[in-house]
């Protein structure tokens, strides 16, 4: 059984016995999670004169060559025209666009009229995601379109189920600014909760994706650095969220990840696990209702700045063993996923590879799954706000050219199914993000 250990005093942290495997190593190293969700530097808003951001553009690193010229070259073939625009974004840095995510936990009137003031505008989500989104695979008719683009772009609403009534009722508030203009971070403060989580804004959308409830026990397989668990509590008040990571240092960032953000009331639902995540799903099969698996990825953002071309050849050595590694990510959260339940899976990079490929694989070796179109359901409504891409057919053949418009052929749905991905677009700098959704058959 499980030894429970207190954390920062404020969260629980479940330790098993796990076998110090070399996959624990690659874990840490290839996780996504730093340039997705963490602003590394303050940049200005485009135009605006400034002498600090002058100074920031003079110190600010040069890309890594290897790792560029590798990019070149897959992801032209995998992106066509799109990859010219997406790389102009990725090597300029200072045209990167954040989102400030409000916490429900504390008071944000003063914080909301800052941001309004300051040009930033309320991503409008429906915080009741899972009225929005089906329970069951039930493909949208194009005629429905609009009245689920309607829907999703409305105002929050009331959740119909409030376990516990001493917590604010879920509101997932995300701000965005049309330029790349960063807010303020907020430090770390012992018993002081955090008003806002700066984000990549793509990186939400696997979180709306997983439609989590009110009362239903969600597991967040690869959690540090907490960002998607932090926006899972923001839309719903789960009975359990577990967050696993088995890295020691960054399950350390996690938990004050947590602490920052989350009131001791909730400590009960929100624990810290240290399995090794590919193993998971055998201990704990058939438990949760929901599953994120925000996979360790190539992490395309801060690979790109490298520390030196020898650690970006490093890297790039190591890229071929991380299919392997999400493909065993996600059968485990399909073991944990109760018949019925749902699995999102999600990295942020643009390789196929550890995208579309990862997901069919298991696809293939798991027969009791079915993957769900989020094209129509997240795609085409807010195409206002990211540039979305369908599933490739692989390398070296004519990329699939995306389009906000259904599409009628059997191949076109099935490549939809396999997910969606965010590139980064001049405007719309946010991704790369992808998602796919999965669901285990009752």
């Amino acid at each position: 059984m499980f030894a429970a250990h207190q954390l920062h005093g404020a969260r629980r942290i479940f330790c098993g016995e796990t076998e110090k495997l070399t996959s624990i190593s690659l874990w840490w190293f290839f996780s996504c999670h730093t340039g997705s969700e963490v602003v590394l530097q303050p940049y200005e808003q485009k135009g605006a004169p400034n002498n600090q951001a002058s100074k920031n553009h003079k110190k600010e690193r040069a890309s890594c060559q290897p790792v560029l010229d590798h990019f070149d070259q897959q992801y032209s073939q995998e992106l066509g025209e799109l990859w010219e625009s997406a790389r102009s974004v990725l090597l300029d840095p200072h045209s990167w666009q954040y989102g400030v995510m409000l916490n429900r936990f504390t008071a944000v009137t003063e914080i909301t009229q800052i941001l309004q003031s300051q040009g930033f505008s309320r991503f409008l989500l429906r915080t009741d995601v899972s009225t929005l989104l089906s329970d069951g695979p039930s493909p949208v008719s194009n005629s429905k379109y609009q009245a689920r683009k309607d829907s999703l772009l409305s105002p929050p609403s009331i959740s119909t189920c409030s376990p516990d009534d001493s917590h604010p009722r879920p509101s997932l508030q995300c701000y965005i600014h049309p330029y790349a203009l960063r807010f303020p971070s907020q430090a770390h403060r012992p018993g002081h909760l955090k008003q806002y989580y700066l984000l990549n804004a793509a990186s939400l959308l696997p979180v709306l994706a997983l439609q989590v409830r009110d009362g239903e026990k969600v597991l967040d397989l690869c959690s540090a650095p907490g960002g998607k668990a932090l926006a899972i509590m923001q839309c719903a008040t789960p009975a359990l969220l577990c967050c696993n990571e088995p890295d020691p240092h960054r399950r350390d960032w996690l938990a004050k990840t947590l602490e920052s953000y989350l009131p001791h009331s909730l400590n009960s639902r929100v624990i810290v696990s240290a399995q090794d995540g590919r193993h998971f799903g055998h201990s704990e099969a058939l438990t949760y209702d929901k599953v994120l698996v925000d996979a360790p990825c190539s992490n395309d953002r801060s690979w790109l700045y490298s520390c030196s071309s020898q650690q970006g050849e490093q890297r790039l050595r190591g890229r071929a063993k991380l299919p392997v590694l999400q493909a065993q990510l996600l059968r485990s959260a399909l073991s944990a996923v109760r018949p019925g339940g749902v699995v999102v899976y999600s990295t942020c990079t643009l390789s196929s590879s550890e995208n579309y490929a990862v997901v069919e694989t298991v696809l293939n070796d798991c027969p009791e799954t079915e993957p769900e179109d989020l094209w129509e359901e997240i795609a085409i409504p807010l195409s206002k706000y990211f540039v979305f891409s369908a599933a490739h057919l692989g390398h070296g053949q004519t990329p699939y050219k995306p389009s906000l418009q259904p599409q009628n052929s059997t191949v076109s749905s099935y490549h939809h199914r396999l997910g969606i991905l965010v590139v980064p677009q001049p405007g719309m700098t946010w991704g790369p993000m992808f998602l796919s959704r999965i669901r285990r058959k009752k």
